[in-house]
């Protein structure tokens, strides 16, 4: 039989037991191996280069691939194709995916500089700790962009914002880990050991620094829909019905368009059809109609979205009175997305209208009563969004079949 003399000592043992441990004084904690850090920092700048990479080719494919799109085009909310049509797409005449790649093969051309037994794992930690804080600071912008003034957000691009945090977090660690010193003393540090080390540190800037200068200076602007110029001798007119049409007279292909001077797709759609009309003028006849949705003037649309697109419908119903709607439709698709305002006086004067008749024209119940009359008719054979297209009396949402491209091009 057991016999307890106390439980005092019990007590005493289990008390000790139960409590945590506590560190020693002066006793660091161990980090992980050093490539465990080197690797996952690696690693995360090569997913956010191929996720740029991704990303440039879909801005590319949004601009000049008439049927593409995105995977991530879920709503409107979560809509890659949506970021990308917005002019905050572009910084300095260059998409900002291709900045995302300039900055990321930065950060990896010089990245294994740090893995160089000389820099003994301490160097250049600090350098790489600033770059991915400047990456994390264009993440926030860019995220604010998207919710205040897109208010749409691209999936693609929130892993690509969720790449630049954690590169921020690892470097960070890293610093703290191998280095320990302030990060001005760092920096210093840092920056000798780019400069001790000249030859190969040049052997990286200098191309890097060229690249990015032919860049800015040739990249091309594929985002910018320039119609051909509308030939005087390209037949145009109105109408029986009261509707401009420019193109054959006894076309193959007759398409009506209904569409919305700010809406990204009609402008690539209208500009594509006006392309195809250039190549083949005997072939296709375009029809011109107007579903602006703009909650002012159409009934299907409950909330502000395209907000003045009524309005500018009605500036190109006057112009086609003065025989001169297709210059002004135009000028109208190329700036309505991107200016947020619009001077009708220089409209005016850029296709030869008097300015003061054009902005009337916005109050005129004749006018107001023809815009009405397109969405009208557009509602009676199912339209329900931008751009539409009638061909043979059925309609297609979005873009042409490329079946019935292909007929004229035989």
């Amino acid at each position: 039989m057991l016999r307890f003399q106390s439980g005092i000592r019990l007590r005493e043992l289990n008390e000790k037991m139960t409590q945590p441990r506590k560190k020693e004084k002066g006793k660091a904690v161990k980090p992980l191996p050093f490539p465990v850090y080197f690797w996952t920092v690696a690693v995360l700048a090569v997913v956010g280069l191929i996720d740029s990479i991704y990303l440039a080719i879909s801005h590319y494919r949004v601009y000049t691939d008439i049927a593409y799109s995105s995977f991530c085009a879920i709503s409107q909310s979560i809509n890659c194709d949506t970021v990308s049509q917005s002019p905050y797409s572009i910084l300095f005449d260059v998409p900002v995916p291709v900045w995302g790649i300039i900055g990321y093969t930065f950060f990896l051309l010089f990245l294994p500089l740090a893995w160089n037994k000389e820099a003994e794992k301490k160097r250049i930690w600090s350098l790489l700790f600033l770059v991915a804080l400047i990456f994390s600071i264009c993440s926030i912008i860019l995220v604010l962009i998207s919710t205040l003034e897109i208010h749409s957000h691209c999936i693609m691009c929130l892993l690509c914002h969720g790449i630049n945090f954690m590169l921020l977090f690892y470097t960070w660690m890293t610093r703290k880990r191998f280095e320990g010193e302030e990060i001005i003393d760092e920096l210093r540090h840092d920056i000798s050991f780019l400069i001790n080390k000249k030859r190969q540190t040049l052997s990286l800037f200098v191309p890097l620094t060229t690249g990015v200068v032919l860049v800015l200076l040739f990249f091309p602007v594929y985002w910018s829909f320039d119609p051909p110029t509308l030939s005087a001798y390209m037949p145009h007119g109105i109408t029986a019905e009261g509707h401009p049409w420019v193109g054959a007279e006894h076309p193959q292909l007759e398409v009506v368009e209904f569409t919305d001077y700010q809406c990204f797709q009609c402008n690539k759609m209208h500009f594509f059809l006006r392309q195809l009309m250039a190549k083949y003028p005997d072939k296709i006849k375009l029809i011109h109609r107007h579903f602006p949705m703009d909650h002012e003037v159409n009934p299907i649309v409950k909330q502000p979205v395209h907000m003045g697109s009524g309005k500018l419908a009605m500036l190109t119903i006057y112009a086609a009175t003065q025989n001169k709607f297709w210059q002004l439709s135009d000028i109208l698709f190329s700036i309505a997305r991107v200016k947020p305002e619009i001077n009708i006086k220089e409209l005016a004067d850029e296709v030869g209208l008097n300015h003061e008749n054009l902005a009337r024209s916005i109050y005129d119940p004749k006018i107001q009563l023809m815009l009405r009359k397109d969405i009208i008719d557009g509602l009676k054979l199912g339209v329900v969004g931008t751009p539409s297209f009638v061909i043979d009396g059925k309609v297609y949402q979005g873009q042409i079949p490329p079946q019935i491209i292909k007929k004229i091009m035989n």
